[in-house]
């Protein structure tokens, strides 16, 4: 397949999923990349949806002596390779907890939302698309992750399984820190222990000069999500994130860059929300020159959410924004090399990276391939 055909591929997947037809290691229930698949297409790394809408998708993932292939009406499209069980989810720690239950590996990324509790869940302010609340109901997770446990694990995960970076997040708290402080002393002891590049992720503080706190802590990348810039979306789908408004996440920007440099400022820019594109594109380019990365993705509608009954948008809406907003970052000299750990830095659940070879003329990334 040329290097257009697999971006075509990739973004059809994330819109309409992947039957399996042999067993693979993937995410159910609850937050996160959650009832999907993780694996790598034709080298590129992908999130697909595995339940719900994938019932009725034309694409099949079939074992073969040499790992997997895509299909689609009996045609062979691409090669695959998924994610193994890890084997840090084996072990637990002194005190009986699940390494599992700390955090979760993302392909080659150790993931974990270290405190699970929102300020917002189960209230007006809840943000309709997040399942946070989800995963601790169900038991797939504990409240609250120490650093020593997170650190523990987070070694576990680089030496068993290859994990490359960390990416920390958070409930939002009522506090003036909304949470960024825990979240980066988290990941001051993961960097620590493991040497692994981390992202935390976290809103907006109330005082900016939390924003320099954190980066004192070592954290390498942050994310600050503002998920749409569409005003009548964001007031819509989070309440609460609106109240800080679309200027006041450019003002956190602006502090993050001044701290973290150019590039490992990162935020959530869903697509499938409603949003009107050439706002979004926009948006996305005045992010770009403040230095901040607009990782743009497809809705993944979360079951148990206000909005689990959306489907993620068809690719013929998703590719005309991402090659509008790619084009103009790899002009500004930004492209998914350029974060250095967290979800930018990872693309599974984007169609950002699978585009840029098409732009660049380059091929996909080395991806990582845990010993079987």
């Amino acid at each position: 397949m040329t290097a257009t055909q697999i971006s075509d591929l990739i973004l059809d997947l994330q819109a309409r999923g992947l039957r399996l037809e042999a067993p693979m290691e993937r995410r159910t229930g609850g937050a996160g990349p959650t009832d999907c698949g993780m694996l790598w297409v034709a080298g590129h790394p992908v999130t697909a949806p595995t339940e719900g809408i994938a019932k009725d998708s034309p694409y099949t993932l079939r074992a073969e002596d040499d790992g997997y292939g895509i299909y689609r009406d009996g045609v062979r499209l691409a090669d695959a390779s998924a994610q193994r069980r890890p084997r840090f989810y084996d072990l637990s720690t002194a005190d009986g907890v699940p390494y599992w239950q700390i955090a979760l590996l993302h392909l080659d990324s150790v993931a974990s939302t270290v405190v699970q509790h929102c300020a917002y869940w189960g209230n007006d302010d809840q943000c309709r698309f997040c399942g946070i609340g989800l995963s601790l109901a169900a038991g797939r997770t504990i409240a609250r992750k120490t650093p020593e446990q997170l650190a523990e694990v987070a070694v576990a995960a680089r030496d068993l399984d290859g994990a490359v970076d960390a990416t920390l997040t958070t409930g939002s708290t009522r506090g003036i820190d909304r949470g960024a402080l825990y979240v980066a002393r988290c990941g001051q002891a993961v960097k620590r222990a493991s040497g692994l590049p981390v992202e935390a992720q976290f809103e907006p503080p109330v005082d900016l000069d939390v924003i320099d706190e954190v980066g004192a802590m070592g954290v390498d990348s942050v994310g600050i999500h503002i998920e749409t810039f569409d005003p009548a979306v964001l007031a819509r789908v989070a309440p609460a994130k609106a109240r800080t408004g679309i200027e006041g996440y450019f003002t956190a920007w602006e502090r993050a860059v001044a701290v973290f440099g150019a590039g490992q400022v990162s935020t959530y820019v869903i697509l499938g929300m409603g949003e009107d594109p050439q706002v979004t594109i926009e948006g996305c380019k005045r992010a770009v020159d403040a230095g901040v990365y607009p990782f743009l993705v497809p809705l993944r509608p979360v079951i148990g959410t206000p909005m689990a009954g959306w489907k993620p948008p068809p690719s013929s809406y998703t590719r005309p924004i991402y090659a509008e907003v790619l084009a103009y970052m790899i002009r500004r000299g930004m492209t998914s090399a350029t974060t250095t750990a967290g979800c930018a830095r990872c693309q599974a659940c984007s169609g950002l990276s699978s585009m840029e070879p098409v732009l660049l003329q380059i091929g996909p990334r080395p991806q990582a391939r845990p010993e079987a």
